[in-house]
């Protein structure tokens, strides 16, 4: 399996060059439960696009701080792909940013959280169990940081599960787009050191739940096997 790694992260801080970048994080989370599938790295938030969808059996899109309402030329270029890679059966999966594009690009609509940031371990209660998910716990811990979520869903989408400041914390689409608000990709090591990083952006009162949140671990494992399972059975007879 190779699948295309759409990288939108635009942070360049020092943080940013002080650990992993999103291209080498997605890969990893997937080649901890399947070692020997191949990714693709493309920065299209420096318009770095595939040349040719041939060969690609899926694609995964990343978290990025920048917004999917934003006027950057390479958001309205990735929703274009987003539209051609669904419109040729090609399956994908969004995380954060990538949730909330794909939702955009195929008719849904993006608005604030109406609580504010949402930061730290969340806990998602299943709603719909697809196929691909069967082996998941009831409630699946994920770390999240966002201040902006699904607040439409696409045409024929049904939300898969739900956080309590997060209606729509993860979807499916027929068998071909699965997504979550939040970062399966996080190591625990890496959001320690975000939320110190953010701790004036969020507030005195966000961070103290982050910081308490993060007593527990996430789901990583039992996530990476869910998106293994779903690109293996969205791969065309």
């Amino acid at each position: 399996m190779h699948l295309a790694i759409l990288m939108t992260n635009t942070d360049e801080s020092a943080f940013a060059q002080a650990h992993p970048k999103d291209g080498e994080k997605f890969t990893a989370l997937i080649q901890r439960v399947r070692p020997g599938w191949t990714a693709s790295v493309y920065a299209v938030k420096d318009g770095q696009f595939p040349e040719t969808l041939d060969g690609i059996d899926g694609a995964m899109i990343t978290g990025s701080p920048s917004s999917v309402l934003g006027a950057a030329p390479w958001i309205a270029r990735l929703l274009e792909l987003i539209r051609d890679l669904y419109a040729r059966r090609i399956p994908m999966f969004g995380a954060c940013f990538g949730h909330q594009a794909i939702a955009l690009a195929l008719g849904g609509q993006i608005g604030r959280n109406p609580g504010g940031w949402v930061h730290g371990l969340t806990r998602n209660r299943m709603l719909d169990r697809p196929d691909w998910a069967r082996d998941l716990p009831d409630e699946v811990r994920l770390y999240g940081s966002h201040v902006e979520q699904v607040t439409a869903l696409p045409p024929d989408a049904r939300p898969i599960m739900q956080g309590p400041d997060c209606p729509v914390s993860g979807f499916a689409l027929g068998n071909r787009i699965y997504t979550t608000q939040h970062h399966p990709e996080m190591t625990h090591d890496f959001i320690t050191a975000l939320t110190k990083e953010l701790a004036g952006d969020m507030g005195a009162a966000v961070y103290a739940q982050a910081v308490a949140s993060l007593a527990q671990r996430s789901d990583m494992d039992a996530f990476a096997e869910s998106i293994a399972r779903f690109f293996e059975q969205a791969r065309p007879a």
